[in-house]
This record gives structure tokens, sequence and C-alpha cells, in this order.
């Protein structure tokens, strides 16, 4: 893998290998990862997990925890499971090579339905229509949603146990499509607005829910980063 560059995360604990020209995870990956509980136990599900920077910062954060890293694209899986490796992570870190939003994509890969205890999901940004889409197919594939966001968060929630926590990243103006795609799945939801400054608006929020609670709609403090 001649076009990849060595990153360090979390204080060079995590030593990442990833595409040096196509997607590349940053601060939203490690905002994303650090809504782990560090004492969080049972599966951890990073849908969409690319060369893995998510689920292996929560591998790191919560030792407890086993993780699945689930991404379609097959060069990102095999640069995952070289981070797997690398990270002497083998025997906590799996890598699903499977399309999250076909169901039997997810059996055939072995995920389990309603088997994991956490899902983080960076899921891609954009809508084609809406954007100017990249000729990198990889690219295109990390940035520019093949579905509504709604069908992406089903396909995840599909494998998230009763009482499992589900939190996604996503851009701030695409606050309202967000909701909507959780309504009547997830309960308890609170949003954590992300600024780059404190006097500009938020770029991005995290989105908490949990699978069958009842609790209300809660919108926490802002991060400033």
């Amino acid at each position: 893998m001649n076009d990849a560059s060595l990153d360090g995360f979390l204080d060079q604990r995590l030593r990442l290998r990833q595409s040096a020209a196509g997607h590349r995870a940053g601060t939203d990956a490690v905002l994303l990862a650090g809504a782990t509980p560090e004492e969080q136990q049972g599966l951890i599900l990073d849908i969409g997990a690319g060369a893995g920077a998510v689920g292996l910062m929560a591998a790191l954060r919560a030792p407890g925890s086993s993780v699945g890293l689930v991404e379609i694209d097959a060069e990102a899986c095999a640069m995952a499971r070289d981070n797997v490796a690398a990270n002497d992570l083998s025997a906590r870190v799996a890598v699903y090579e499977a399309d999250v939003l076909a169901a039997k994509s997810r059996r055939a890969a072995g995920l389990i339905d309603e088997s994991a205890a956490l899902i983080l999901t960076n899921p891609p940004f954009h809508e084609a229509r809406k954007v100017r889409v990249t000729p990198d197919a990889a690219k295109a594939r990390a940035h520019v949603a093949s579905a509504p966001l709604a069908e992406w968060v089903r396909a995840s929630l599909a494998l998230l146990a009763p009482g499992g926590t589900f939190v996604m990243i996503h851009r701030a103006d695409a606050l309202a499509e967000c909701l909507a795609a959780v309504t009547g799945r997830i309960g308890g939801v609170s949003i954590e607005p992300i600024h780059t400054r404190a006097d500009a608006p938020a770029a991005r929020i995290l989105l908490r829910g949990v699978k069958g609670s009842k609790a209300p709609l809660s919108i926490l403090k802002a991060i400033v980063v």
C-alpha cells in the first residue's frame, strides 16, 4: 500500500495506516470514538469503519469490550486488518466486510442482529444530488450516501441489542434529517453540538440514543474543538 500514510492518534497510542489520497480519519473520528465509555463491556460495532480509526480507538478506550469494524470497501478492509494486527488488537477486534444496508450481506459476513451493546457510526454525509461527486470511487463511497440516512440508521440499529446505545456523528445542518431517521427507533436521544470556534455555528453534532428507551430528547452542552 504505497499510497498509505502512518498517522498517530490518542497521543500515539494508536498507529493507523490509512490512504494518503482517499478518505482519511481526523477530528470526527476522535470525537465519535470519545463517546465510548471507558467501562463499556460487550460488543462495539463501528459501522462504516474505513481503515478502522473509530473502532480501534474505542477498543483502546474500553479494554473490557470486543470490537467489530464493519466496512463495504475491500481495500479499506484490508488496511483495517493490517491496523488491527499492527496495534496488537487481534484478540479483541474483528473486521467484517459487508454492505450494512443489506441483511443478507451482514449475515454472510458473520454479523448477528441485536448483538451489539454499542454502535458508533460516521455515515456518508452528503447526497449525490447536492454535491459534486469525486471520481475516486472509494472516496465517493465514504462521503456520498448511496441511500437515505434513515436506511443507514435502520440497518445499523438492526445490529443493536435492546438497551444498547447508538452514537452517530453528522453535519449540524442535517439535524432535522438525523432526528427523523431515529424517531421511533431509539429513545433518550441527546444532541451534543460541536463547534470549531466558540463564536461559530455548530459544524457537527453527536447524536446518542438507547434502543427501547422512552426518555425524552435533550440538548447537551456544546463542545468546542
